[in-house]
């Protein structure tokens, strides 16, 4: 009977044992909440951190843009801060600026603007602007499109955006978009009307910038991350990405960007100058250049992808 009881008071602890297993791991999943921070963040873990308007205001905006809206400026009033903030709106729950501990967010906010403030850049054009100017550096946003296309950019073998009569697809935008199916598929992804008005890059700032963070967050090839995550470190590279030196870091997001226009060629401008906005804008930021991270430059990577016809950025604004 002493062993029937002793039976019965085991089984009943290893029950009770299972229970709290049970709870605790129920407890460990809820724990994985989804969180709101207002408008901005809405119904994602990655609101649990703070959102890109705590820790980049109004004020480093303009520090970073300090002469977009200066006479010799092409796109003076266009781009603000607000147009930025609510163009991210919709990839922040998805973790832009929102992933990891602040200072990876503060990064990927500064790597991310490093490339349009490269892109968009009036000394691009203007190099005999001298230091008392505000420096290479302090001319992002100066364009939102290109201002002598070379050509129409319409890719007319293409079936599935084919080009609209009369319409141009010459460089628009944050990460200005070049060719008619770059700018159907962009246009797709953000729930606009680009093929048929690609004019809306550069009437609507929010628009332009929700094209470029689309860009950032998503894969534009197959077989490819997209920058947010090789910069973040969601992507794992293979052994053939290892051999192409092609590893997490600031080196990455211009190889998925931008490809072997910048990539495998060595220490040229055009790599550098995109690496000297990331920096810059981590200064005045507040972050330091001196954590731009590991794999900075790709000037040694293989492209993922090699340009057999017109791309992305086969030209530039």
């Amino acid at each position: 009977m002493a062993l029937r009881k002793k039976m019965i008071v085991l089984v009943l602890l290893l029950l009770a044992a299972a229970a709290c297993t049970i709870a605790g791991a129920s407890k460990t999943k809820k724990s994985e909440k989804v969180c709101d921070k207002g408008w901005e963040c809405k119904g994602s873990v990655y609101c649990c951190n703070q959102t890109i308007s705590d820790f980049f205001q109004v004020y480093q905006f303009e520090n970073l843009f300090s002469k977009r809206n200066t006479p010799i400026a092409h796109a003076v009033g266009f781009w603000d801060y607000q147009a930025f903030i609510t163009a991210s709106a919709d990839y922040q729950p998805l973790g832009f600026g929102t992933t990891g501990g602040k200072q990876t967010q503060m990064q990927e906010v500064a790597a991310f603007l490093g490339h349009v403030g490269s892109k968009t850049s009036c000394k691009k054009h203007n190099r005999g602007y001298g230091v008392a100017t505000g420096g290479p550096l302090a001319w992002g946003l100066c364009y939102n499109k290109e201002l002598s296309p070379s050509q129409s950019y319409c890719d007319d073998t293409n079936v599935d955006y084919p080009c609209t009569p009369g319409v141009d697809y010459y460089g628009r935008g944050a990460l200005p978009l070049y060719w008619n199916y770059n700018y159907g598929s962009i246009g797709d992804g953000i729930k606009a009307d680009l093929l048929n008005h690609p004019e809306n890059l550069e009437q609507n700032a929010t628009i332009a910038f929700q094209a470029a963070i689309y860009r950032w967050m998503t894969p534009m090839k197959k077989k490819q991350p997209s920058a947010h995550d090789v910069f973040v470190g969601k992507w794992k590279p293979t052994k053939n990405d290892t051999l192409a030196k092609r590893l997490p870091g600031f080196g990455a997001t211009m190889n998925v960007l931008y490809g072997d226009v910048i990539c495998g060629q060595g220490y040229i401008d055009s790599m550098n100058n995109i690496v000297s906005h990331y920096q810059y804008y981590l200064d005045l930021m507040g972050v330091g250049r001196d954590i731009s991270g590991d794999n900075l430059d790709c000037a040694e990577q293989a492209a993922f992808n090699p340009s057999y016809k017109p791309s992305l950025t086969s030209s530039s604004a």
